[in-house]
């Protein structure tokens, strides 16, 4: 049976900016499932809701911004290798939502963040320095943001309104996905944030949510 093949820091690298550039350019990240919207009508919202609607989705697309430049960083500095390869799972698996927020967006005519490329390097060194202190570190840090990030869909999803199916659908399963990945982050050996911690890590959430809800 062949061995895997071994990546040296500069495929690495190279990997790296390939994700990066997939991540921030418009419709280059592939999904691999379908969009939940599909199979729900669409619904007349007015100026108002769509607006509204707009703003929340576009903070949802940063959102899975920020976790594939956290993940590509721990991808990065990971030191095993079944580490590595859960974050690269964890990361294609986010792709699916990166592209279905964008889709919505844009049925919605409205556009995805201009400080998208600040938030994923942020995230990215985040990550990066996670990975570095340790692997537990890192899994820990995954489940703390996705337990974030499934507290802003609960709050997202009781604001959308009752008719937008479509929204919903999204958000429903991006909330069941990223509890799978807390939960898988932590069965793997991941440190359990103390409170402090995760509150301050929901401060740096809100300075998120504020700036993209409207650029």
């Amino acid at each position: 049976m062949p061995n895997q093949r071994e990546y040296s820091p500069a495929d690495r690298l190279l990997m790296q900016a390939d994700a990066a550039l997939r991540t921030l350019l418009p419709f280059s990240g592939q999904p691999n499932r379908p969009s939940p919207a599909l199979l729900k009508n669409e619904t007349e919202l007015d100026d108002s809701e769509t607006r509204h609607v707009a703003g929340l989705m576009r903070i949802n697309h940063t959102g899975e911004v920020c976790a594939q430049g956290l993940y590509q960083g721990q991808a990065l500095t990971a030191r095993l290798p079944n580490v590595r390869k859960a974050m690269e799972q964890a990361a294609d698996e986010e792709i699916d939502h990166l592209a279905w927020c964008e889709q919505r967006i844009r049925q919605l005519g409205s556009h995805t963040s201009v400080l998208n490329p600040l938030f994923y390097g942020m995230s990215f060194g985040i990550g990066a320095t996670a990975g570095l202190i340790s692997d537990r570190v890192s899994l820990g840090f995954v489940a703390a943001t996705e337990d974030q990030v499934c507290k802003h869909l609960d709050e997202h999803l009781a604001q959308i309104p009752a008719s937008d199916e479509k929204s919903r659908a999204i958000l429903q399963q991006m909330r069941v996905d990223e509890a799978e990945h807390s939960t898988a982050a932590l069965e793997a050996g991941g440190f359990r944030f103390p409170a402090p911690v995760k509150f301050g890590m929901s401060l740096m959430a809100k300075v998120m949510t504020k700036t993209t809800y409207r650029i």
